[in-house]
């Protein structure tokens, strides 16, 4: 496993920083920070979608998003990208729309 610590710049600023992990089957988004001034921005899922396509590129099966907590506001987006999986009782299983509603 490696780490990677991305930076993304518009026009030379600061926007946005991810700490991803580069796994043997996929990317796991380890944490990514923000300015949170900037909270209509979309920048989490700016970072998914741009992870997704660094997956494609390596031909990386999985997207590992992180935690995520049904009824954090701040984490609802990754909800959105589905088929979506959750690491329950030891063991990975499909996620259905009813239990993604916060």
């Amino acid at each position: 496993m490696s780490t990677r610590l991305v930076e993304f710049r518009d026009q030379g600023k600061l926007m946005m920083v991810s700490i991803v992990d580069q796994l043997s089957d996929g990317l796991s988004s380890v944490y990514t920070f923000y300015d949170p001034d900037m909270h209509s921005a979309s920048f989490g899922t700016y970072n998914i979608l741009w992870q997704i396509e660094q997956c494609q590129r390596a031909s990386l099966p999985y997207l590992y998003l992180g935690y995520w907590i049904r009824d954090s506001r701040k984490m609802s987006y990754k909800a959105h990208f589905q088929p979506i999986e959750g690491f329950i009782d030891g063991a990975w299983r499909r996620l259905e729309p009813e239990e993604l509603d916060a």
